[in-house]
């Protein structure tokens, strides 16, 4: 078999993001053969790795992925460490053993919907990287509503302090009373920045749920705080979406959505 890229092995095989391993490999906490690694450098199934001292299994095979979602519900953090000791989206996702799950983008803590997870860093910076332009979408609830210029305003770009944030779909949601519903669809992941952008405006945002991400529906059977495994001819199917290698999947039946 042909040898690969170190880096990229690392985040095949669910270690982290491809930036993230060559940040470990940079920082000498890679082993190959008991040697430090080397960035660029390519290994083999024949090669024993270790990323801060314990042994990591590369996937060589042809093993596909696993892909998570997850609605999540306001109240939680997408973080593994948190001063704060706030409830985690990652202490309702299953354990593994020889791998981690990686969040695909985050939400902050009062937002809800939908998040992803994989065992694949290529996958998750296929849905990232600021390059490839992936759409999310958004159902966001505001006290009050737009007028026909700030309307405008929105669908022409809002300019906030870290540059100009470009909507590319805006739609009237309805709604009763004092609340308002919109759907905003965007390609980018800055931090806040569907908020920031009816805050630019005067606006506060009662309610943010993200209901799309790229490919990915957020299904009306997954209730806040459930999680759902993608069955494996999903994950191909993301997979070749993603422009990245499909093995031959196994085929399995779908699983039911998940309370814990």
């Amino acid at each position: 078999m042909e040898k690969q890229k170190l880096h990229k092995m690392l985040a095949h095989s669910g270690v982290g993001s491809r930036r993230d391993m060559e940040e470990a490999v940079l920082a000498g906490r890679v082993m190959v053969n008991g040697k430090p690694a080397e960035v660029g450098m390519r290994v083999g199934p024949e090669d024993m790795i270790r990323f801060d001292g314990r042994i990591v299994k590369l996937k060589f095979g042809d093993r596909l992925p696993r892909v998570m979602i997850y609605h999540k519900p306001e109240g939680e953090i997408v973080s593994h460490d948190d001063p704060e000791k706030r409830a985690s989206v990652f202490d309702k996702l299953p354990r593994m053993r020889s791998a981690k799950w990686i969040s695909i983008g985050r939400l902050d803590f009062n937002t809800s919907g939908l998040l992803i997870f994989t065992t694949s860093g290529e996958l998750a910076n296929r849905f990232t990287h600021p390059g490839f332009e992936v759409e999310r979408e958004y159902s966001v609830r505001i006290l009050g509503r737009l007028t026909p210029e700030q309307e405008k305003e929105i669908k022409s770009g809002i300019v906030l302090d870290d540059g100009i944030a470009k909507v590319d779909a805006f739609a009237d949601e309805g709604g009763e009373g004092a609340n308002h519903w919109y759907r905003v669809i965007l390609k980018e992941g800055r931090n806040r920045v569907v908020r920031r952008i009816f805050e630019a405006l005067g606006l506060t945002v009662s309610r943010l749920i993200r209901t799309r991400f790229g490919p990915v529906v957020l299904p009306s059977r997954v209730k806040r705080g459930m999680t759902l495994e993608l069955p494996e001819d999903e994950v191909a199917a993301l997979m070749k979406w993603a422009g990245l290698a499909v093995p031959e999947p196994k085929p399995r039946p779908a699983k039911r959505p998940v309370r814990r």
